[in-house]
């Protein structure tokens, strides 16, 4: 993994060190808020949200670049490096850095900001079992919480093939990822994907080309597949009645990955979909391919 690297002192005489503060600010322009590039996901630099940074002319290899020790995915994109870069739900909003790393060249940083958002709260109810756990449901989870955190920091060099997703199933996108939840009146952490609607039963497909990591039965998430699409982007897909898929398989897209369902905590049947980046949750939307109008 990736690890920041300290800029070291300047020995620049005053001019070159002033070109240089000002070719780094130029470099650190972050494509405006809400604005899709070819290729790109839409640009939303919040928590939860996607900040696309300018590294400089695509020319030779593409730079390295981190934000908090995690390796960031970049893309050459009309003619330029682009950061892709996700934003945990827990950041705080204001001035942040990426470091990046040039062939042949020494590290620096590039800034971008993040702005503030407020999400809101959901209030769900579901069995007692899922809010008030026995000490072996609480042994469990904490045992598929770390078996997932470590399945979670893949990262594989291959970039992805796309970063534009179609929806894995048909149905009704909530806007709930971010929400404050509470379940049975317990305040919980925020939901970190996407509800979609759809019948039990109804096959989920994959949005992209990619390499399944992980599947398994997890007591909240329920039948649960994991997929890596390369460079830190992983999506993930719960609550499924059926898994048709196994660890290590290479799936192209619309592959069936399983069957929607209500397994784990669940109020019913519907798909959890769920986008990482730079082991960050961000909101899917920022990647999914719009939804067709209601006819």
């Amino acid at each position: 993994m990736a690890r920041e690297v300290p800029l070291p002192p300047s020995r620049r005489p005053a001019a070159r060190r002033a070109a240089f503060v000002a070719l780094a600010a130029l470099a650190a322009l972050t494509i405006a808020a809400g604005a899709v590039a070819a290729g790109l996901p839409a640009a939303r630099p919040v928590p939860g949200g996607i900040a696309l940074v300018d590294l400089g002319a695509a020319t030779g290899a593409a730079p390295a670049a981190s934000r908090d020790g995690q390796r960031v995915l970049v893309r050459a994109e009309g003619g330029r490096w682009i950061a892709v870069v996700g934003i945990p739900l827990a950041a705080t909003p204001g001035a942040e850095r990426l470091a990046v790393q040039l062939p042949g060249a020494a590290p620096h940083s590039v800034g971008f900001e993040v702005a503030a958002k407020d999400y809101p709260t959901q209030a769900l109810t579901v069995a007692p079992k899922h809010v008030d756990l026995s000490k072996q449901d609480l042994a469990r989870y904490e045992r598929e919480k770390a078996r997932l955190a470590h399945v979670l920091d893949t990262w594989s060099d291959a970039p992805p093939a796309t970063l534009t997703l179609a929806a894995p199933v048909p149905g009704t996108r909530s806007s709930s990822f971010g929400s404050r939840r509470t379940f049975n009146g317990q305040a919980r952490n925020p939901h970190t994907g996407m509800d979609i609607a759809a019948a039990a039963g109804e096959p989920v497909a994959a949005p992209a080309s990619g390499r399944v990591i992980e599947t398994g039965d997890y007591f909240f998430n329920g039948n649960t597949v994991v997929v890596d699409h390369g460079q830190g982007l992983i999506t993930l897909y719960c609550h499924l009645s059926r898994i048709d898929v196994r660890v290590g398989q290479a799936v192209a897209p619309g592959a069936r990955l399983g069957l929607v369902g209500s397994t784990g905590r669940a109020t019913g049947p519907h798909l959890h979909f769920g986008v990482m980046l730079n082991r960050a949750w961000v909101d899917p939307e920022l990647l999914l391919v719009p939804a067709a109008p209601a006819s």
